[in-house]
């Protein structure tokens, strides 16, 4: 079992910027590895040719499925930890929702419209919406996490970084595989995973399909709906995954893909930081309680389909094509008062549709490798919420108040990217890439206050019928473009086999885009801007037997794209304004080891730390005047500094081996909120613990694991209406009441998994 021990190497950090695509793993065997006393040889086809990760520029963390196996990773945003400087977590009053930012860089506004800052992908397939984007592990290869700008080797561009979701490619065999686990708040999980050769050696059938179940780590203690499932931070999600593999010639291979999610988890009540105003209940016990007075089903459907044809013209030359066509459907109930009165409460739709094509011709010479491609991406992205402020239309002397905001923002880009890596000597190489891109945003908001209490469609609560015909009037429609020409540069020198060091710098582009608030016709926000430089050096010291990788990186975020609550004349109002605040700038140093103390004993270590401000944010005063607020202003969700210690140790016996594993897990104090913000999580850290087991003849396997054994209470997300005094109080907010709600992490978790596989 020493290659498990070995595959803890994949944690090596790269350092550079925009290289990254398609990267894939490939170990030497365990035999040679206890041969050569010293860590195994991580390979990847960063630039389209496998290479050696330690000889490429490219700031990715990869994980196998062994090691997300080992350490107990069931969804994405656990992955946060191994890679520094990165925060994955689930958004607010959602399950499946994701909230990324790396290095700084990221979109809290979950709203259609806003593009990510941080790119997801399944299988080189860009999920443009961050609903659903919290995806649990079905039939993995691996997770990658690509920091800094990503566009001139590949698809859809990114601005701060991509997480890469790669899904196994079939071998051809038959092959079946059932896993079932049992855990804390009576977890119950069943996998089954598969593929079957139809015609030997040309064509296969591949299949996947998981049932993930939980109860809530809280309740609803008070519902003002009678017959409520009062489940809080439950799960209940359905996935499954279809693959079709043909090849016809060794020159030609087709792939086609469907995959289905629902996820049925109850809407997540939040914790009431401050007692109400409005009503006698307490702030509860446990922060996974909460009230409510809205429905607390949700529900999040992905749907996706998608084509990779792969044609090898020569040894030399390789032409691919990738279609993708993906739908997301999600109505959900957010109260963000969290009291069993309607004060402020927030039913929503979410409806998404994208399409994209990708055509890459790739081309490798004795000194030189050469990356080109087109691609294009239409999405519509539509919603409607209604923010219900019942408690204060009564107030006012009428039946309800709800704000209705309707509308969609939708897009196209087109793009065409190249870059060439070209050998000067066996030691000085150096790498230049370019991409231009050429969005268009068309866009329309329907905005208005209604006097009564409207939700967004018939049957939202038993019995509700929703008035006929447009509610609200028609406050935005229009269109813009943008173009950008975005570069990278990059100069790598190899001293040696086992010590290199490299520069780069690249800029990434965010698309400009329409506020979906907007109340008037305002214009659109221009783009995003990053330019990103990196400095570093990978080396293996010991023997092969010390990985130690090192990168120092400086980025400029200029224009960033904002939404401030502007004063309004009543607690009714709710005046936003999106547009280019300003500057801001980060650096710091990213570092990752992994060093082999015994044949059976590997210890590995990551760590970030980030120093991140704004240094311009320009505002308005009543007069039109502007004045810098940059003081009032800090980098959300984004700690100082993340450090991962981990250990991993192997047992032989005749009863099979053994792998016992640990890792803490660190995260320093962060902001939840970029402007002004109340809502603060002091540092705090977690211990996870493992016990895994493989059978002799390699067909059962199981996994005992313990998370946060500590059970630490951390907060990942949260909502702030209220207006701070000085002395300490609060005065109320939107709605009239005391709104500052937390969400939180996971608390201990125990659980044991186990596998069949033939």
């Amino acid at each position: 079992m020493n290659k498990r021990v070995t595959q803890k190497s994949c944690l090596a950090l790269a350092i550079a910027t925009a290289l990254t695509s398609n990267i894939t793993l490939a170990q030497d065997s365990a035999s040679e590895a206890a041969e050569q006393k010293g860590l195994e040889r991580i390979e990847v086809t960063a630039r389209r040719t496998v290479e050696s990760l330690q000889e490429v520029p490219v700031a990715v963390t990869s994980i196998s499925a062994d090691e997300l196996a080992e350490n107990g990773i069931e969804v994405i945003t656990e992955v946060q930890q191994f890679s520094p400087n990165t925060t994955l977590q689930r958004s607010r009053g959602t399950n499946s929702t994701i909230t990324a930012f790396i290095r700084g860089v990221g979109q809290q506004d979950p709203l259609w419209g806003y593009e990510p800052g941080v790119g997801i992908y399944i299988d080189d397939i860009y999920m443009a919406r961050p609903q659903g984007a919290v995806l649990d592990l079905l039939d993995v290869e691996r997770v990658e996490v690509l920091r800094g700008p990503q566009g001139t080797l590949y698809g859809k561009n990114t601005i701060g970084g991509a997480i890469k979701y790669v899904t196994k490619e079939m071998s051809g065999d038959m092959e079946l595989k059932v896993q079932g686990t049992i855990g804390s708040y009576d977890q119950r999980d069943l996998k089954v995973t598969g593929q079957i050769p139809l015609i030997e050696d040309k064509l296969y059938f591949g299949f996947g399909a998981a049932s993930l179940n939980r109860d809530g780590f809280g309740e609803f203690l008070e519902s003002d709906l009678p017959d409520q499932d009062t489940q809080n931070y439950n799960k209940d999600v359905v996935a499954s995954r279809f693959t079709l593999e043909f090849r016809p010639s060794d020159e030609l291979f087709f792939r086609l893909n469907y995959d289905k999610t629902t996820d049925d988890s109850n809407a997540k009540g939040g914790y009431r930081l401050l007692p109400s105003i409005l009503t006698d209940a307490p702030v509860p016990d446990s922060v996974f309680d909460s009230y409510t007075s809205l429905p607390t089903w949700n529900k999040v459907e992905l749907e996706g389909l998608s084509l990779t044809a792969q044609w090898q013209l020569s040894d030399a030359t390789n032409l691919k094509y990738v279609a993708a066509k993906r739908e997301s459907y999600s109505p959900t109930n957010i109260d963000f008062d969290n009291t069993p009165l309607r004060i402020f409460d927030v039913p929503a739709i979410y409806d998404d549709e994208q399409t994209s094509h990708e055509l890459q011709l790739n081309h490798y010479g004795d000194n030189y490798k050469f990356v080109s491609g087109l691609y294009y991406y239409d999405g519509e992205s539509c919603g409607q919420f209604e923010a219900i402020l019942e408690v204060l239309g009564n107030a006012l002397g009428a039946p309800g108040l709800t704000r209705e905001v309707t509308g969609c923002n939708n897009s196209t880009s087109t793009a065409a990217y190249a870059q060439v890596s070209y050998d000067f000597t066996d030691k000085w190489s150096a790498t230049l890439g370019a991409r231009y891109t050429k969005d268009k945003k068309e866009a329309y908001v329907n905005n208005g206050l209604i006097f009564a209490t409207v939700y967004p469609e018939s049957g939202w609560l038993p019995g509700y019928i929703r008035p006929e015909g447009e509610l609200v009037p028609e406050v935005l429609n229009d269109s813009e473009d943008w173009s950008k020409f975005t570069p990278r540069i990059g100069v790598e020198y190899q001293a040696n086999r086992d010590l290199m060091f490299f520069a780069s710098f690249a800029q990434g582009f965010k698309s400009g885009t329409f506020n979906p608030r907007a109340t008037t016709a305002e214009p659109a926000a221009d783009p995003e801007d990053v330019d990103s430089f990196e400095l570093g050096m990978k080396s293996e010291w010991l023997d092969n037997r010390l990985r130690a990788n090192v990168t120092l990186f400086a980025l400029d975020h200029k224009n960033r794209q904002y939404i401030s609550v502007l004063p309004g004349e009543s607690a009714a109002d709710l005046n936003q304004r999106l547009g280019n605040i300003g500057t801001s700038e980060a650096s710091g140093i990213e570092a990752e080891f992994t060093y082999l103390a015994t044949e059976n004993l590997l210890l590995t270590a990551s760590i970030g730390t980030i120093d991140s401000e704004f240094k311009e944010v320009i505002d308005y005063d009543t007069d039109g005047n502007p004045f810098d607020k940059s003081e009032n202003f800090s980098i959300s969700n984004t700690p100082d500094y993340t450090y991962n210690l981990g250990a991993s140790y192997t047992l032989e016996s005749n009863l099979g081996d053994f792998i016992f594993n640990a890792n803490y897990y660190y995260r320093d104090d962060y902001v939840l909120f970029e402007e002004n913000s109340l809502l603060t999580q002091e540092g705090y850290g977690l211990l996870n613990l493992g016990i895994n087991w493989y059978s002799t003849d390699g067909n059962w396997s199981a996994g005992l694991h313990a998370k946060n054994v500590t059970d630490e209470e951390y907060m990942i997300g949260g909502y702030q209406f209220v207006t701070p005094t000085p002395d300490g109080d609060y005065l109320p907010g939107l709605g009239g009441d005391n709104t500052l709600i937390g969400y939180y992490g996971d608390p201990q978790t125990i659980s044991l998994t186990v596998s069949y596989q033939f």
